[in-house]
This record gives structure tokens, C-alpha cells and sequence, in this order.
């Protein structure tokens, strides 16, 4: 079993009274416990906590007055991923779950209603199963540009796939997006895992629904999944942003350390994943 030490550090500075909505504590799944976490928010304010039942992500709510806000997340976890097995079949439309319906249909980055065509023409003539996924996630790997700065928080899948670069959010939203046109429910996870280059940062990846259950895939090839401390699970980046701000702020400083133990920690002061704006 694996365990993780992580910290994360978000500093801004508020212009004006400002209300925000935090997703970064770890996640409510069955892939791994939370052993001790603590959050610190600098200055003390009323903080409410609320929870999505049906991804377990986890997420503050507050009020923060003009000036310097301080938020820290601590927290141990053990991981308990279960493995994958070598086969599982595609499901059938008629057979997908009423819950898992929603992760079958275009979302504002992942745009599968277009990208439909190139999907049959691309993946269209592989056996269905796990193995075409793995396919579209070495597709998405060899001809995907890993660029920092390249892309924005505004980048659809589509754009990826024209431009052919991007960050992790946008090699999961094209993943996403190709299973989807093939009729393969898909979704963004984001969460907290080590990897050697770039630097510390909130790691977005997919998954995807085959044989009754949710398979990871990370298209980037940074960090094996059963490393992964899953934070937010969603349609797409719309779901899962770490932090929706609803007013005039500036952030200051974004540092994460991840220790897993066999592994050196690190930390970044780069974004791979923007703080989106108020989201409708």
C-alpha cells in the first residue's frame, strides 16, 4: 500500500470582499483513506464545507474579507487502488447506468458531438474494450505536445486537438472527449500525485466506464494512477476547478508538495491547471 504526504499552499490578495469556493481536500473514495488532514485559512473567517454525494469531491465555501487571504491544506492518505484487469468490455448505450449517462454527452471542453467523425475515423475500426481506450490515450500521448503555457483555462479539446499541444487538462479533455464520440462514458479526475518534471502541481487525468466500473488513463504519462489522491471528479474542468472566485483577486503564490514515500518531494509556483473564473 501506497501513502502520500501533501501539502498545499494558496495565497491571494483580495481586492474587494470576495466570495470563494475551494476544491482542494481529498476526495470521499473508495481508493484511498485520509489518515490525518487539517485546513488552515489566514485571516479566521466563517468557513462552510459542503460535499457532491455523487463524485465525493469536497469543497469550502467563504467569504474573504479585502486584503491577504492564506488557505493551507495538509493531509496523509493512504492509497488502495485496485487493479485492472488485462480485459473489460465497452458497454452498450441501452446498458449505461442513469447516473452514468452524463458523462456520455458533449460538455462545454469536451466537445464529442464534433469531434465525432474523427473519432470512427480514427478508433471507429478497433475492437471495443479496453483496449481501444488504451489506444486513444497512446494517441493522445505520442501526438500531444506537453507545453506549459501554451494553452488556456478557456482551451477546448477540439482546439487541442488542432493545435496538438497543451497541458494535462488538455490531454484528459481530448481523451475524454474521443471515448465519448465512440459511445464510451468519460470523465476529468484531478488530484494530487509526485512526479520528477514539470515541478508540483495539481495533475488532471480520465477516466473511463467499461464493464460496470471506472478505469483511470493518463494520456501525459507523468505518474502511474495508483498514485493518484483523487480531489475532484466531473464532465470537465468546469466541475473540478480548485478554486471558483466570485470577485477582484490576485493570486500570490500556489506551492504543492507531494511525498510518496519512494520518491523525492517537490513543489511548483506554476499553475498547470488555472483558477477558472465564476463558472455558470
Amino acid at each position: 500500500m501506497h501513502t502520500a504526504t501533501i501539502d498545499c499552499q494558496l495565497d491571494y490578495e483580495v481586492g474587494s470582499p470576495t466570495h470563494f469556493c475551494f476544491n482542494i481536500e481529498s476526495a470521499f473514495h473508495e481508493a484511498h483513506t485520509v489518515v490525518e488532514e487539517r485546513l488552515s485559512i489566514t485571516p479566521s473567517v466563517k468557513v462552510r464545507h459542503f460535499c457532491d454525494e455523487r463524485n465525493g469531491n469536497r469543497f469550502v465555501r467563504l467569504d474573504a474579507p479585502k486584503g491577504l487571504l492564506s488557505v493551507n491544506y495538509h493531509a496523509q492518505v493512504e492509497l488502495n487502488h485496485a487493479p485492472v484487469p488485462l480485459y473489460l468490455e465497452e458497454a452498450p448505450v441501452t446498458a449505461i447506468p442513469d447516473d452514468v449517462l452524463r458523462y456520455l454527452m458533449p460538455s462545454r471542453y469536451c466537445e464529442s458531438d464534433i469531434m465525432s467523425r474523427a473519432a470512427q475515423q480514427m478508433f471507429g475500426h478497433l475492437s471495443p474494450g479496453l483496449s481501444r481506450v488504451q489506444a486513444i490515450e497512446s494517441w493522445v500521448h505520442d501526438s500531444i505536445c506537453y507545453l506549459p503555457g501554451f494553452s488556456k483555462s478557456t482551451t477546448t479539446a477540439q482546439e487541442v486537438f488542432v493545435q496538438r499541444a497543451g497541458v494535462c487538462r488538455d490531454f484528459a479533455h481530448l481523451g475524454i472527449t474521443l471515448c465519448r464520440a465512440l459511445n464510451i462514458p468519460a470523465r476529468l479526475v484531478v488530484g494530487y500525485v509526485y512526479f520528477e518534471e514539470p515541478p508540483q502541481d495539481f495533475h488532471a487525468v480520465f477516466e473511463a466506464w467499461l464493464e460496470g466500473r471506472w478505469v483511470l488513463f493518463d494520456a501525459t504519462g507523468m505518474a502511474p494512477n495508483d498514485r493518484l489522491v483523487r480531489v475532484g471528479t466531473g464532465r470537465d474542468a468546469k466541475d473540478v476547478a480548485f478554486a471558483t472566485i466570485f470577485g477582484n483577486v490576485q493570486m500570490l503564490r500556489k506551492e504543492l508538495m507531494v511525498d510518496q514515500g519512494d520518491v523525492p518531494a517537490g513543489q511548483s509556483p506554476e499553475a498547470a491547471l488555472a483558477t477558472l473564473p465564476v463558472t455558470a
